[in-house]
């Protein structure tokens, strides 16, 4: 009887070792995404800011808008000096017409009184006479081409620094239209319609939650078992038992150990040192930022 006693003993004893240390994950975490904090890039009203938290967004779709009414005036004004610019351009074919016939019918004078001076109907004195209006017109024509050319040149420029103004109101106006850059959930958002943005000031917060990360902590010894891209049980804990599954991927593991988080536990507390991993999840209304999670490997 006694002898029975103690085995039924040192059976319970077991059976509460084993439950005591045994466990059905290896590391523990939290839930995090990627958060992108939208800040302003232009002063100005904020005209409007459609969203509220909670709201999903898709990447690149306006959202708000940022009062645009004195750019919008600028790029105006700036369009119109290039028209003015455009206006005083020269025709320089046209203004060197008149020149190049003048310098033609000179030409054919000197070929005619050199002929005329052949046959002795002419004197050398009227040869040198259309030879010098000919050389008067080709040095008018060639200052006149100059001439044109650098009032042209100066012309070009200030329409190209017209132009460059213009993009870069063009960029101003493009800055007011307020997106998100990633789809996703808008999890705070800063101000409201009608208050004054200037530029780097938050507007709002949003997250990736279609594509979830759990940070865990493993020791040394687990390293062995991790390698990246492989493919892991994660749970996502909701407290007193209840738990929801999905399969994970290893997506990055620290090169540098540290200190081993208060926050978070390990499979074997003894360990000093821990590594950090990262765990991708697709995620699902059941998955929250900070919500606790455990891993299987």
């Amino acid at each position: 009887m006694k002898q029975q006693a103690i085995t039924l003993i040192s059976l319970a004893l077991l059976t509460a070792s084993c439950g005591s240390g045994s466990s059905d994950y290896d590391a523990t975490g939290t839930f995090e995404a990627t958060e992108v904090i939208v800040s302003a890039e232009q002063n100005g009203k904020i005209v409007s800011l459609d969203i509220e938290e909670g709201d999903t967004v898709r990447a690149n779709a306006e959202v708000g808008l940022i009062d645009t009414v004195q750019l919008s005036l600028k790029a105006r004004q700036i369009e119109a000096m290039r028209q003015v610019y455009a206006s005083q351009r020269p025709e320089t074919e046209k203004q060197l017409a008149a020149t190049r016939e003048q310098l033609a019918k000179a030409r054919l004078e000197l070929g005619r009184y050199s002929g005329l001076v052949e046959q002795g109907a002419a004197n050398e004195k009227q040869v040198d006479d259309a030879r010098s209006q000919v050389n008067v017109l080709e040095k008018q024509l060639t200052a006149l081409q100059s001439q044109l050319d650098i009032q042209t040149g100066s012309l070009e420029a200030q329409m190209e620094t017209a132009d460059a103004d213009g993009n870069v109101v063009a960029d101003q106006l493009s800055r007011c239209h307020v997106s998100s850059p990633i789809s996703g959930t808008i999890l705070e958002k800063y101000m409201e319609p009608g208050e004054y943005a200037s530029v780097g000031m938050p507007l709002f917060k949003v997250a990736d939650m279609s594509l979830m990360h759990l940070r865990a902590y493993v020791t040394t010894a687990q390293l062995a078992h991790l390698s990246l891209g492989q493919t892991v049980m994660v749970f996502a804990d909701y407290g007193d038992g209840d738990r929801k599954e999905y399969e994970g991927r290893v997506e990055w593991i620290s090169s540098k150990s540290e200190f081993t988080p208060k926050t978070i536990l390990t499979d074997d507390e003894r360990a000093d040192l821990v590594y950090a991993v990262k765990i991708a999840v697709r995620g699902d209304a059941g998955i929250k930022i900070g919500m606790y999670g455990e891993v299987k490997f």
